[in-house]
């Protein structure tokens, strides 16, 4: 297990080339690799690499295999901040500001355009041209803040009374939450994917009376619940046009982002000031939990620092020369807190959006650049999802590229593959045959985070491999500020999320019905507790489920009960393994983890997504499969199934068929008979937040799932 790839030979291309052709191409890597080893192995540091990848990164501090578990350099005490007296957020940005005022802080591209291209089948896509990214500084970024606190301040909002933020990521939604961090307004973040109803019930709940939002969501989500929220008084819209509003209900009042700075730049409203204290609510963030109502999470000012300070550390070389680009969700804890460990480090923040991230993301024209290109970053986050999505995207051209370049392809991704699993990098593999891959991302990119959902092994290999850049892995809630664990830039295992942040310790309940026990061999497992100064204040006005979820220790320190099961390695690497929620018990007695079967079947090539399903009444599991378009249209040719994409998610024939397939994965990957599915539905329509199938870091939405596919779900358990 300590070796940092375990699992380089299952995730290898095929070769399919000439035995004699390949003999002679190992033969010159063979010699080309022992001219240039001794010379390279002593400037590149590889041997350290290796040392580092395979040294002991956290230990059980009490002896016990149960833990509490922490980081090597955290063992006799947990960090709770970066900077000695820096104790709140609006300290933090202060202090960022004084140290590089001149240095660019948030960036927006420029809208040069837009236009509408007509497609083949008819649809009409707007496409938008965009110019070069405009800075705000440091030091701007900061007056721009105060202003508008103090002019939020003018417009009656109190200290301590609650303010929301409902608004896309962009320069304004930062400056809008440290104006509020400034002037100690709790801010109140919602998902812009919510539905109308969790809309109106987080505003309600927090008793908001000021609204932060932008033109467009005031138009498609807010005004049609406008008057379910009875104690709504003022509007701020971050966009500068337009500037009268009509049909808004009487007795709320619109404000444009301007008019409140120049507001709050009089000298008499000058004087409104209310610093936090460090145990005060920064933020109450509503999770679009896959279950039931959002749930608005309490963070505090030190609660954030705590967790900001873990995660910087694990970010090799953190300063102010790193480019961050920004286009996740802010209010989503993975994003909120990248970006604010990059201010805390006064690197630059260029915004874009999953819609103008690459140069073939669906607004950008044809010919025109994406904002990575534009950008360059050299920080990046990403939820699996968006990686996946680049993992098909390159795979798919390579199977188009010719029999030559695919081999070229093949043979340099498996020759990388075994020198990173040694430590050694390969720079001559890198300029030649994976730089075009690398440009994908604008080139320069230097560390990936993943959060959000677990990141499937073939898909972090192959980031490792053709963008050059290591994958961190994280594992954190929204309950812990995002923090828990990163995996360390030089450990190329898959499938784990590296060691407790300096911010946290981790204890592994025994968990008697799954079978989970912290005395199993080889690796003590159980549900996983997160203990730290990062861990929350708990849920807004919810003491049971506070009672349920989060407990104070005999120290004073608090700790939050995650329901996820994990398993410790001997290096003190997490692994998560299991999830308390998707544990179904079948008829005979099984026990099946629904997203244990997920997981596994996710690597399959044809599949895009999976929700497995089973009831407990019955005695196998049923699944329902959105299909890779391409994979799928393929394997449809090759069974001479013709018809609309609909049509052949519908066919029969095409079900068996993916089904056949999925078994044959299942068997592979050796999962036991009963968790493999019997039965599958394949989805014609991709699941996306604006379904509501899914959440807006794209975890599945079991009861919503069910609810929509219950005739299918019948049929496969009636034989209907």
């Amino acid at each position: 297990i300590n070796n940092p790839v375990n699992t380089t030979a299952t995730l290898s291309l095929k070769e399919d080339m000439n035995p004699l052709l390949l003999q002679v191409f190992r033969s010159v890597v063979w010699v080309y690799s022992v001219i240039t080893f001794l010379p390279w192995y002593f400037f590149s540091g590889a041997g350290t690499n290796l040392e580092r990848a395979r040294r002991i990164k956290a230990r059980s501090i009490s002896g016990h295999p149960a833990g509490p578990y922490r980081a090597i350099n955290s063992q006799e005490k947990l960090v709770a901040w970066l900077h000695p007296g820096v104790d709140s957020l609006d300290k933090v940005f202060e202090y960022a500001a004084r140290k590089f005022p001149e240095r660019d802080c948030l960036g927006t591209r420029q809208v040069l355009s837009e236009e509408d291209e007509l497609q083949p089948n008819g649809k009409v896509f707007k496409k938008v041209i965009l110019g070069n990214y405009n800075w705000l500084s440091y030091d701007e970024a900061y007056q721009t803040a105060k202003c508008f606190g103090s002019g939020l301040a003018a417009l009656g909002q109190k200290p301590r009374c609650n303010i929301a933020i409902f608004c896309e990521t962009r320069a304004e939604w930062i400056i809008a939450a440290q104006a509020c961090f400034m002037y100690n307004f709790p801010l109140v973040t919602l998902y812009s994917t919510l539905g109308p109803t969790a809309i109106a019930h987080g505003l309600n709940e927090t008793e908001v009376t000021h609204i932060i939002t932008s033109k467009d969501l005031l138009q498609s989500r807010l005004k049609a619940i406008l008057c379910d929220v009875p104690r709504l008084q003022y509007i701020i819209v971050v966009d500068r046009k337009p500037t009268t509003w009509p049909d808004i209900p009487r007795g709320i009042m619109v404000y444009n982002m301007d008019t409140v700075q120049d507001l709050g730049s009089k000298p008499e409203n000058s004087e409104y000031c209310c610093s936090p204290m460090p145990s005060d609510i920064a933020v109450i963030m509503y999770t679009s939990g896959s279950t039931g109502i959002p749930k608005g999470v309490m963070i505090s000012h030190s609660n954030i620092i705590a967790g900001i300070t873990g995660m910087a550390e694990r970010i090799p070389n953190l300063d102010e020369t790193d480019t961050y680009i920004g286009y996740l969700p802010l209010a989503h804890v993975l994003e909120l807190s990248a970006e604010l460990v990059c201010i805390s480090h006064g690197c630059r923040i260029g915004y874009s959006s999953p819609q103008t991230l690459a140069d073939q993301s669906t607004k950008i024209k044809k010919g025109s650049k994406g904002d990575t290109s534009v950008l360059r970053p050299t920080l990046m986050a990403a939820v699996p999802e968006i990686m996946d999505r680049i993992y098909k995207n390159v795979m798919t051209k390579v199977e188009g590229m010719s029999s030559f370049q695919r081999t070229l392809f093949v043979l340099a991704y498996n020759y990388k593959m075994e020198q990173i699993s040694k430590g050694y990098s390969t720079p001559l593999c890198d300029s030649l045959v994976f730089k075009r891959v690398r440009a994908l991302l604008g080139g320069n990119t230097r560390v990936l985070l993943s959060g959000g959902a677990p990141l499937s092994a073939a898909t972090q290999r192959f980031m490792n491999i053709c963008l050059c850049c290591p994958v961190g892995q994280g594992y954190g809630l929204t309950e812990t500020c995002g923090a828990g664990t990163i995996s360390e830039v030089w450990d190329y295992s898959t499938g784990r999320v590296g060691a407790p942040l300096v911010c946290s310790e981790i204890t592994l309940k025994d968990w008697e019905e799954g079978g989970y026990y912290s005395t199993d061999k080889p690796n003590p497992r159980g549900e996983i507790l997160l203990g730290g100064p990062n861990v929350t204040m708990g849920y807004y006005k919810n003491e049971s489920k506070n009672r349920e979820d989060f407990f104070v220790d005999e120290n004073g320190q608090r700790w939050f009960c995650t329901g996820d099961i994990g398993e410790f390695h001997p290096d003190g690497c997490l692994k998560i393994i299991d999830r308390k929620k998707d544990l179904v018990k079948l008829q005979a007695g099984e026990y099946v983890s629904l997203g244990k079967v997920e997981a596994v079947l996710k690597n399959c090539a044809l599949i895009d997504n999976i929700c497995a399903y089973a009831n407990s009444d019955q005695s196998y599991v049923i699944s329902f499969v959105v299909p890779n378009h391409k994979q799928l249209t393929v394997l449809a040719e090759q069974m001479h199934v013709r018809g609309t994409w609909e049509e052949i998610c519908n066919s029969t024939e095409m079900e068996k068929e993916v089904l056949r397939i999925i078994t044959e994965a299942a068997i592979s990957a050796k999962l036991e008979r009963f968790e493999i599915p019997k039965k599958i539905r394949l989805s014609a329509e991709p699941w996306t937040p604006e379904t509501g199938l899914v959440t807006d870091a794209f975890k599945l939405k079991r009861k919503e799932l069910k609810s929509h596919y219950q005739e299918d779900i019948e049929r496969m358990y009636g034989g209907k």
